[in-house]
């Protein structure tokens, strides 16, 4: 089994790293907070993984990205204007 030896990363690890930073919802401090490795890490990861043409498109999507840097974003989770109230386990009526 493929190891990153500078924090230990398994092969498992480093899939998981590449499908985290590829979702835009996931942020790089999730990342880092689930596996240690920072932002300028996993974009080295991305890049040794990731074809040349994927690896273009990615961080031309991420570059400056407010979902992908916790302290940028306005709230941690996303809720549609249509999305319905939840308050007490009670629906609330319109």
């Amino acid at each position: 089994m493929k190891q990153i030896k500078k924090y230990d990363l398994r092969e498992g690890d480093v899939d998981r790293i590449v499908e985290m930073a590829w979702e835009d919802r996931t942020s790089f401090d999730a990342i880092e907070e689930q596996f240690g490795v920072p932002e300028k890490d996993v974009i080295r990861i991305m890049k040794k993984e990731m074809k040349e043409s994927s690896w273009k498109m990615w961080r031309k999507r991420v570059q400056g990205r407010a979902t992908k840097h916790r302290k940028k974003k306005h709230s941690f989770r996303f809720k549609s204007s249509r999305q319905k109230n939840i308050s007490l386990n009670k629906m609330s009526k319109r």
